[in-house]
């Protein structure tokens, strides 16, 4: 795929994601993330080639290297290689797996609900397109 590049799949519908997205292009100065919808072919290819079921996912997946994260995990893991203080976020990755999971799956439960929800994909400036594939 894109050698050395972590890839952030995200609900290009949901306003909240489209916003974690663009704060994680500000904090990554060394331009080490790349970006898709879960809603696209790309999103839906890697999905399955890592076994996960798009109807069970409604939330952030990290693919980097050979491994997949979801919820929790994958926005912990995003937090470490953000600039500023973010990278701490990653030391709750100690609490159990089932308490962030819980704590993600309310928070995307409501999303739509406290964020509001676009009718189509966000389409990146001129200056960002770069950064999805």
């Amino acid at each position: 795929m894109m050698e050395g590049k972590h890839i952030v799949l995200f609900d290009g519908v949901c306003n909240l994601c489209n916003g974690a997205v663009l704060f994680i292009i500000k904090r990554d100065t060394k331009d080490r993330f790349r970006f898709a919808a879960l809603e696209s072919d790309l999103g839906k290819e890697l999905l399955a080639r890592h076994n996960i079921d798009p109807s069970k996912i409604d939330s952030i997946v990290l693919i980097s290297g050979d491994s997949a994260f979801a919820k929790a995990g994958a926005a912990l893991r995003i937090a470490k290689y953000l600039t500023g203080l973010w990278p701490l976020l990653y030391s709750l990755i100690i609490i159990p797996k089932f308490i962030a999971d819980a704590v993600y799956d309310f928070i995307a439960r409501n999303r739509y609900k406290w964020f509001g929800k676009k009718e189509s994909c966000m389409i990146p400036t001129p200056e960002l397109k770069s950064k999805f594939l």
